[in-house]
């Protein structure tokens, strides 16, 4: 029987989410036994694991389902899910809306298809300050509405989402119990995590022209960055041709690459997390200004 849907290759990215999820039980077993800085040091580095599963792996799985059986997939979703502390499930649906909306302006109404647009929340048609963007992007998501907007087309996957959320919160309430300073003490290392990972949504789509698709996002084409987030760094590449595989992302690059200076898509010369230093971005700011 076929296990992987597109290539063994996948076995990357499946044995890393394993290893993110081994990382996330042993930060609470292992607390007691550690001293306050190295739990804070590791604290750090899950904050940077959870915006590097969210972006590489979990992403790509979004596109290109890892495993040919269909139960495989789900349970694959729900390893996921605990890894990051999220529904995999939900995570898909407000993706592919942002697919859809390819971070978009507000139309005449003041909404966005994209409910991550860095427009959506800005003024003037200009986007949203990204230290506002960074910080509460994570309280805006409404999960009542993400499960209502699921269940009406895939009632199943509505409830496998509650599911894989539920399960995360029991997991979380048995961490609680075997030890609660431990939980609570990484809380706030989650909540980094998670803007980490709306900072590198940010900076993926900051001097993208929502107007044309070839240039919908912006790339980072480092290698050690694309190696170790999974082809990441080709965003533009990404939302171009959504459907191919991370491990093609730099052949379609070359393939269009003419294409898109042409309608010149932005590049930027650092990973998109620390898009803030990229001398391609403060250019772009200095020219918007002049």
């Amino acid at each position: 029987m076929k296990i992987f849907a597109h290539t063994r290759w996948d076995a990357v990215p499946v044995l890393a989410a394993v290893a993110h999820l081994a990382f996330d039980i042993y930060l609470i077993v292992g607390f007691e036994s550690r001293p306050l800085w190295l739990s804070a040091v590791l604290g750090c580095l899950y904050a940077v694991s959870i915006s590097w599963n969210i972006n590489s792996i979990s992403h790509n799985f979004i596109h290109t389902p890892y495993f040919k059986p269909r139960w495989m997939n789900y349970a694959f979703s729900l390893l996921e899910s605990l890894a990051i502390g999220f529904s995999q499930t939900y995570y898909h649906w407000v993706h592919m809306r942002h697919h859809s909306g390819n971070s978009d302006r507000p139309d005449e109404k003041g909404d966005t298809i994209d409910l991550l647009s860095i427009y959506r929340h800005g003024r003037n048609g200009e986007p949203e300050n990204v230290w506002s963007y960074t910080l509460l992007s994570f309280f805006r998501d409404s999960l009542g509405d993400i499960h209502k907007a699921i269940a009406r087309n895939r009632p199943f996957d509505a409830k496998w989402g509650r599911f894989e959320l539920f399960f995360f919160l029991g997991l979380a309430a048995v961490a609680l119990i075997y030890d609660w300073k431990a939980v609570l003490f990484f809380v706030p290392f989650y909540y980094f995590g998670n803007c980490l990972s709306s900072l590198n949504g940010y900076y993926e789509h900051l001097h993208g022209d929502p107007d044309e698709p070839i240039a919908w996002g912006v790339s980072s084409h480092k290698s050690f960055y694309n190696w170790l987030w999974f082809g990441n760094g080709y965003h533009a590449e990404h939302h171009y041709r959504p459907r191919t595989h991370w491990t093609k992302m730099r052949t379609l690059h070359e393939q269009i690459k003419e294409e898109q200076e042409k309608a010149g898509t932005h590049v930027i010369s650092t990973c998109h997390a620390l898009g803030f230093m990229a001398k391609e971005n403060r250019q772009a700011e200095l020219s918007h200004e002049g």
